[in-house]
């Protein structure tokens, strides 16, 4: 790693003496190294150094002498940060005003410190009720077999079940009571979608048995939270019109390196409906210019798919790879345009297709890649391909999941809509 002079970003010598007097001075400059390599901008640096030498300082204050003993302190000195800066009291502003501080100083830790293992406890990746129920998510993985994913589910809904109770005033689980679950269910509904809530209510039970084995309530409250009935087939797909397509494409600015990914991101998902995960994984090698290839390898049930290359997406592709990704050693194919430049998670990519959709102006329930995985199935069962056809195109495991589209013909019930009406007498 080249070692980066602190002179090269602060100008005044009293300031470079003040953050060499630190005491974990050469693991900062370490880190500062570190950031220069992966091209983190000057203004990160001038944000975190000084933040560096404020932990430093404080954790020395609480009695820490030695680099290891720095992990212990950082919970302690986000609180303190977070006071002096004006953190703010509403528990969801308080947990995203902790990610900067707390992001910054473990990974600082992680550099200097590759022995140790340093567990992000980022306020908004905690387990919920950890302090309560200590056990439960261990219970879900051990006990229950969930994977980490589904573990994640658990913790996204519970998680608002945990800031609900803190809005109320409910500070103990033990005082738990079916008006009080009744109105959260209530309130979520408005929120959530029926197959959401189903699975809110699902997780609120499993939560409320295990309580229940543990003594932490005196009684069974799962019974008292009723699951709302989800019936097959009972929606409509989330699709949007082909014109409104092409204005979300329109709204992409290609001039940028941002735009290039985004819009490559989006022809990927209107022309194959792959889902947000598969896209996130795939890796330059998947992309087989050769034979004109796409390889979709992060399927469900462990699936592999091959498509023939769309020269439009082709395009896109060959555009970002050019003038808009960033030059590392990272094989995934997309990867965020700031440092540092990591591979986009799937959230990432659902969070594009969404902010695309709203820039058009496109209204439509909950947005985000699904839509356009969605519209890509409308399309096809418009143009009268076979359900199996359409199924196996865009990976459904069952028919099923396919026969939805059938059941209307949306673009003809558009133009009915728009149209004049039939006559009435």
């Amino acid at each position: 790693m080249e070692v980066v002079m602190l002179e090269r970003y602060f100008v005044k010598p009293e300031t470079v003496a003040r953050i060499r007097a630190s005491w974990i001075a050469e693991s900062i400059e370490a880190y500062v190294s570190w950031m220069v390599e992966h091209r983190y901008a000057a203004r990160s640096v001038f944000r975190r150094v000084p933040m560096l030498v404020q932990f430093g300082a404080f954790a020395a204050e609480r009695g820490a002498r030695h680099l290891k003993e720095l992990p212990e302190h950082v919970d302690a000195f986000v609180a303190e940060y977070l006071r002096i800066h004006g953190g703010q009291p509403r528990p969801e502003a308080r947990r995203k005003a902790e990610w900067h501080p707390r992001g910054v100083v473990e990974q600082m830790l992680r550099l200097a410190l590759p022995e140790v293992v340093i567990s992000s406890r980022r306020a908004h990746m905690r387990d919920p009720f950890i302090n309560q129920a200590p056990g439960f998510f261990a219970y879900l993985h051990e006990e229950r077999g969930l994977r980490e994913r589904s573990r994640d589910n658990y913790r996204h809904y519970l998680r608002r079940f945990e800031v609900y109770l803190d809005r109320i005033g409910c500070q103990k689980l033990s005082e738990l009571s079916p008006p009080v679950l009744s109105a959260f269910v209530t309130e979520t509904t408005g929120t959530f979608s029926r197959s959401s809530m189903t699975c809110l209510c699902s997780a609120l039970r499993v939560l409320l048995r295990y309580l229940r084995r543990e003594k932490v309530i005196a009684r069974d409250l799962a019974r008292t939270v009723e699951q709302p009935q989800v019936y097959r087939l009972a929606e409509l797909p989330r699709s949007i019109s082909w014109d409104e397509v092409r204005r979300m494409l329109e709204a992409v600015d290609r001039r940028t390196p941002v735009g290039r990914r985004d819009y490559a991101i989006l022809l990927l998902l209107i022309t194959y409906g792959l889902r947000a995960r598969e896209i996130a994984f795939l890796t330059l090698d998947d992309v087989d210019w050769k034979h004109e290839r796409l390889h979709v390898r992060e399927r469900k049930a462990d699936h592999v798919a091959v498509y023939p290359l769309s020269p439009l997406v082709g395009e896109a592709i060959v555009a970002y790879l050019k003038h808009g990704r960033p030059q590392t050693k990272e094989r995934c194919l997309f990867l965020r345009c700031q440092a540092p430049y990591v591979p986009l998670t799937h959230q990432a990519v659902s969070q594009c297709a969404s902010r695309y959709l709203r820039k058009a102006g496109v209204s439509v329930r909950r947005a985000g890649s699904h839509t356009l995985r969605h519209t890509c199935v409308q399309r096809l069962a418009d143009s009268g391909f076979p359900l199996k056809t359409i199924g196996d195109y865009v990976g459904h495991r069952s028919a099923s999941s396919t026969e939805i589209y059938a059941k209307v013909a949306v673009e003809t019930l558009r133009d009915i809509a728009l149209g004049d009406g039939e006559a009435l007498p």
